[in-house]
Order: C-alpha cells, then structure tokens, then sequence
C-alpha cells in the first residue's frame, strides 16, 4: 500500500500537467477569438423584427362580428370585425335627403335669377318706351306752345275767336300734363329697374350660396358614406393575429387599438453594435445570424443600413452630459440586418427572438 507522502508527490507532478494544458486551452481559444475578432463583429444584443400593425377602428360602436381568432393567419383585405352599423345607415339616408334637397334648393334660385333677369330687361324695355313717348310728347309740346304763342297775338288783334284761343290753350296745357305724367312713369319705371336689379344680384349671390350648400351636403354625404365604411375592418397586411381583445357586443372607441396584425412576409435583424464595434461596418456586408430559438441552423442576411443615433437618444429620458457628473458609458448603435429570401426554416422566426449576429467584415 502506498504512502500518502507518495501520492502527494504524484498529484504535485499532475497539477503542471493540467495547468499547462489548461492555459494551452486557453492560449488556443484566445488566439481564435482574436483572429476571429480582425475578420468579424459579433453581438448578442440583436432581436428579430418585423411590421406590427395595429387594428384600430376609425369610428365607435359596438361589436357585432369577429371573424378572427389568436395566431390565425389572415391576407390583406380579409374581413376581420364588423361593427353595428344602423346609426351609420341612417345618417348615410339623412345626409342624402340633405343633399337632394340642396339641389332642388340650387333648380329654385337658379328659377328665380332667371325671373329676376326677365324683369330687369322689362323694366329697361318699359324706360326706353317712356323716354320715347317723352320726346314724342316734347315735340307735341313745342307745337302746342307754338300755336298758343301765334293765337295769343291773333286774340289781342281780335282776328280769332274766344273758342279758338281756348281750344289753342287747351291743347298746350295738355301736352303739358302729359309730358309730366310721362316723365313721372319714367321716374317710375328706373325705381323698377333698380328694384329689379337688385332682387337679380342678390339671386345670383343666392345660387352662389345654394352651390356651396350642395357642396357642402355632398361633403357630408361622402362623410356619412365613409364612415359607414369604416365599420367593417379589414387587414391592411398579410400576418398573423396577435393580442386579440374583442368579443361580439364590446363596445369600442374610435381609436382604440383592438388587436395587432404581425406581418410575416418581411422579418429582419436589429444588431444593437457598440460604437467601438462601427468602425469597419458598412452597408453590403455579409452577415451569418444564430437563433436562440432554431439552434444549429446558421440564417445569412446583409448589413441594411445603419441607425442616425444610438439607441439611448431615443430613450423616454436620453442622457444629458452636460449635467451632473460625466460617467462615459460606451453606446449603442442600432444595425439593420435584412435576410435572404428562399431559407430554410426562415418560416420558424418570430418578432422579439434573440439572435446573435457575426458581420463579416470587408
């Protein structure tokens, strides 16, 4: 049986076996690492994204199909909830008998301006009649004036008649009050004009306003009709159903997010790099991409683009180093990575999953 003192000294002469060998393990994985570190970056701080689209309705009212279900699989423009929509109907109706009645209002006014234009070429047909009649009577005036000056002489030389000079002086007094009577006819018949004038632009004014009311109704109808529209929701994208919160009969408000749509035709990487890990980093490069959730399976993608701001500028309260004491913390550059189409398994990759992403570099 052997001394203890003895396999003291056997374990002492193992130990620098197994150190050298550890530190050669060591050696070895680090100069790996480091050539591994000149021909790559490497970060584990990348997540898997894609387009979440939020199903919002645009009006309020209740519930009264859902066609959709959790983690269904819908396409664009499938029919996912219905809201009552009878009050919509209604103000669709209402907003129609308005717009109808705007236009019968426009057929009116558009009558009576035609009216109104009729009277304003009468009363100017009926001026030019007077002032003929005016200048007729003036000229039967003179004559008359003209013959009672002749007859007053011929009545002081006793050539004529009483009668004759009466009947001489009577037609002059005639002509007289007619050419009084007619100038007040025209003075009449301008106030007319006038009058008519101005019941003929306040009607043209008048189908100016009775346009802008039809306007106006086939604006609300075009609203009443849209919003009619609005209670069916539909998919904006292809994806699949997340968060699922309705139930036939909830009432829900206009904006109130229902449920989200998680498109699955486009997912790519966000590579979160530090910003001593951007020098060499471009546009183009090759990327090989391992998920925490398909192990053993190597994804290849590209370098996108690349972030206009660290991560923490987008933060709720970004840092401030102008205030309070400076403690230099290295940032983080957020790295778009799109994959290749056509990959195996690539169906297997949901939003929100860790990935670890290795840049080649150029």
């Amino acid at each position: 049986m052997e001394k203890p003192e003895q396999n003291n000294k056997k374990g002492n002469k193992l130990f620098p076996i197994i150190f050298a060998g550890i530190v050669l393990v060591g050696l070895v994985y680090g100069a790996f690492k480091y050539i591994h570190s000149l021909h790559y970056e490497e970060t584990e701080d990348a997540q898997l994204e894609a387009d979440i689209s939020p199903i919002i309705p645009k009006v309020s009212g209740y519930i009264e199909k859902v066609y959709i279900d959790d983690n269904q699989e819908v396409k664009k423009g499938d029919t996912l909830v219905i809201l009552e929509s009878k009050d919509y109907q209604i103000k669709v109706v209402q907003a129609e008998a308005a717009y109808e009645n705007a236009l019968a209002n426009l057929e009116v006014v558009k009558s009576g301006a035609t009216s109104s234009n009729a009277n304003v070429s009468t009363s100017q047909a009926n001026i030019a009649t007077v002032q003929a009649n005016i200048e007729a009577a003036k000229v039967d005036l003179w004559r008359a004036t003209q013959d009672y000056n002749r007859y007053e002489n011929l009545i002081k030389d006793h050539s004529i008649t009483q009668q004759q000079f009466d009947q001489v002086r009577a037609a002059k007094e005639s002509a007289e009050k007619r050419l009084e009577v007619l100038e007040r006819q025209k003075s009449v018949a301008s106030r007319q004009k006038y009058a008519n004038q101005t019941a003929s632009d306040v009607s043209v004014n008048n189908i100016g306003v009775a346009e802008a009311n039809v306007k106006m109704s086939k604006a609300q109808l075009d609203l009443a009709k849209l919003q009619l529209s609005y209670t069916i929701l539909t998919a904006p994208i292809n994806g699949v159903i997340s968060q699922r919160h309705v139930e036939v009969g909830q009432f829900v408000q206009a904006g109130q997010s229902l449920f989200a749509i998680v498109e699955d035709d486009d997912i790519w990487v966000v590579a979160n790099l530090k910003e001593t890990q951007m020098e060499k980093i471009r546009p183009g490069q090759e990327v090989e991409i391992s998920v925490d959730a398909v192990p053993g399976i190597k994804f290849k993608g590209k370098v996108e683009s690349i972030a206009g701001a660290t991560g923490a500028k987008f933060s709720l309260l970004p840092p401030d180093n102008a205030t309070g004491n400076f403690v230099k913390v290295v940032q983080r550059i957020p790295v778009k990575i799109e994959l290749e189409e056509g990959q195996e398994n690539i169906d297997r990759l949901r939003a929100g999953m860790n990935v670890i992403a290795e840049i080649a570099l150029d």
